[in-house]
This record gives structure tokens, sequence and C-alpha cells, in this order.
């Protein structure tokens, strides 16, 4: 197969709304070249094979696509046109399984689910003219996902490199959804600006997968190194290379410290279970202390550090009450406990501010799917705030 492995190829990783900025940082630091944040995501540029080491690193985006084809369109026409244009047969095998989906903004076409099957028809008559065989369609486990984009007047054509999203890092054993998806959480943690060494502290871990987030940070470990990608399916994928690596990941994870500074806590027996459990399933175990405790009781777990907790917001009537009862009692507790301390809060309860009373000094927007959130600083000191 015929794929450059070297030179500038066009990516686009998409993200949880709001952590544009530190994605585009994150893939910085991996050396992507021509990073540009957008709405949604990040566009960045370099060799194939840095599709391996963004889906294996990135802790922040949702996926990585490969730019292979696109320009203007007008109608289904123009876009089966555009899609018959990629060299399809150079990029995958046709015994792969594929899926094709279609988004778009302010798109003329009219139906997106027609948009989704000219898309699927181009790809297949390609490589029935090419090979006289087609690959079949699999919606539920495909090898390959083609993805395309369509604005008011063009259509970009992408190769999903990642597979699965990249937030399930491959160790949550538990079938339901966490509330908070891991590259959010993570997110959380890069906004908050916390380091590796600074005491870290969820008073309400759920699952712990913020915890668990800090304590894979903490311990150096690549967030892909559990599961696989969809690039291992595609025709360019070099396997001796991704296990080297894979392998250099591997050698730089650390060992456990002797006194963990990630800690993490609940009032409820069997979140605390399931955090342990999950902990030990990332292979980060030693790096957080899970404890159960109430939020409103437990004192801090060293003379300064960073809080960052996802608390719950009611949607009963009975649960908004309670709720609304315990922003106040807990902002006491920290002005308490917590002097030295930031407190960051996750929530998309507009009314938290009101009800927690303490000055926030930051007040970050961000999307937890299609909730709109905000993330709420708070510096904790004795006393009133100086004002």
């Amino acid at each position: 197969m015929n794929v450059r492995t070297t030179g500038a190829e066009r990516f686009f990783a998409p993200c949880p709304r709001g952590l544009e900025s530190a994605l585009a940082a994150e893939l910085t630091a991996l050396d992507a070249a021509d990073v540009k944040p957008t709405d949604g995501g990040v566009a960045f540029a370099g060799p194939l094979t840095l599709a391996y080491a963004a889906n294996l690193e990135s802790r922040l985006a949702s996926r990585v696509l490969w730019r292979v084809g696109g320009g203007g369109y007008r109608d289904e026409r123009d876009l089966n046109a555009l899609a018959r244009s990629v060299p399809w047969g150079s990029h995958f095998h046709a015994d792969r399984k594929i899926r094709v989906d279609v988004a778009a903004t302010r798109s003329p076409l009219k139906s997106l689910e027609f948009a989704t099957l000219t898309v699927k028809d181009a790809v297949c008559d390609r490589f029935r003219d090419e090979q006289g065989r087609r690959p079949s369609v699999d919606k539920r486990l495909p090898d390959v996902r083609i993805h395309a984009y369509l604005t008011d007047r063009e259509a970009t054509l992408y190769l999903d490199t990642s597979g699965e999203p990249l937030f399930k890092r491959g160790w949550r054993r538990d079938t339901e959804e966490a509330p908070l998806r891991e590259n959010l959480a993570a997110g959380l943690i890069a906004l908050a600006g916390w380091r590796p060494g600074t005491a870290f502290l969820d008073p309400m871990c759920g699952s712990g997968t913020i915890a668990i987030e800090a304590a894979m940070i903490a311990a150096d470990r690549a967030p892909g190194l559990a599961r696989s990608f969809g690039f291992q399916k595609l025709a360019w994928f070099d396997g001796p290379a991704w296990q080297r690596l894979k392998q250099k990941a591997r050698d730089r994870v650390r060992p456990p410290p002797a006194e963990p500074s990630i800690h993490a806590s609940d009032r409820h027996a069997a979140a605390v279970a399931k955090t342990r459990a999950n902990a030990a399933a990332a292979q980060v175990e030693g790096f957080l202390r899970v404890e159960q405790a109430d939020a409103l009781s437990r004192p801090a777990p060293a003379a300064s550090g960073v809080l960052i907790a996802n608390p719950p917001y009611g949607v009963r009537l009975e649960d908004r009450e309670r709720i609304a009862a315990m922003y106040p009692a807990w902002g006491d507790a920290l002005k308490a406990r917590y002097a030295g301390w930031t407190a960051w809060l996750f929530s998309g309860d507009p009314d938290l501010p009101k009800k927690f009373g303490l000055m926030a000094e930051r007040r970050i927007p961000l999307w937890n799917g299609a909730i709109e959130c905000r993330l709420y600083a708070y510096r904790i000191v004795s006393g009133r705030l100086p004002g």
C-alpha cells in the first residue's frame, strides 16, 4: 500500500467544548505542527506516526481524525464525487467492516441520513470498481470509522484513527456510563493547574473518575496503554513501531509513593468500593488514598492543596432541596478546615455560586455532553475573603 508515513498529514482532534486551548497545548507538547484550536476541537499536522502518539498520550481528546479528502460541494452529487475521489483501497482493506458518520453545521443538504448513505455508497463503489469487492457495513462493531463533516460550503472526509472514543481508557469495568467522562475529568485537572506533588482531593468521588485521572498523571501512565485503537486496522499500521512506542510509555511509569498525596472520599460505601476497584483496574491504586467520609465533616488531608469535585445536582424536588441545604454548610466547612486550599467545583447548576456562600475567583464555561456547565474556582482563606 502506497501511503506516506512522513510529512504533514492533517488531523483533527475533537474534545469537550471548553478544553480546546488545553488540548492545543497538549498536542504541541507531542510535537504536533500547525496547531489551531477551533470550537469543539483542535486541528494539527504531522506525520502519520503522530496518530500513534496522540492516541496513546492525549488525556483530553475525544478522537484523533485523519483528513483523507474534502472540498467544496453544493448537493449530494458533489458529496458523492468527493467521497469517490478518495483512494480508500490505499487506506484499508476491503475485508474491513466500516461505519460512516456525518455531522454538519449549516449544511444545505436536507437529510444527514441520506448524506451518510451517499458517502457509504461512494466508498463501496470505489472499492468495487478497483477490486471487484466492497467492504461490509457494521454500525455496532466496525473495523474502520469514516467521518464526514459538512459546513455550508465545504465537506471534509476523515478516517478515525482512534476507534472507540479516547475517554474509554480501557479500565472501566462497570457497564453504566460515568456522569463525568475521563477526558473531561482530565480537563478539569488541567484547568485547575494541579501538578503531582501537590495534595489533591475529590471529596465526592463517586466512581473515582477525577481522582483516578489525577493518579494516572502522577504515575505518568499514558491514558491509552490498556486499549487498542482504530489505526491498527489501517493499511499503514506499523506493528513493531507501535510496540516500541508503547514500551517507551510503559518504561516511564513511576512506582507508587510511600505516602499518596491524592485523596478520594465519598459518604457512600458503594462509591468507595467502586473507586478502589476502578483504581486497581487502572493500575494506579498505589497513587491514591480512598476512604469513606462525609465532605461536610472530613478534615483537609494536608495544609494546602487542590480540591476538585463534581457535586451532586438533584433532578427530583426533594433532592434539589437537600442539595440546596448542603451547599452553604459545605462552604462553611471549607472555610473552617481548608484554609490554604483552592477548591474547583464543576457543575451544571447555575445557582451553585449563590448557594455556596463563597466568592468564585474564576468561572470557566465547559460542556458535559449537551449540558452547559461551569468550573468555579474558590481560594479558601480563614474568615472572610479580603475585599
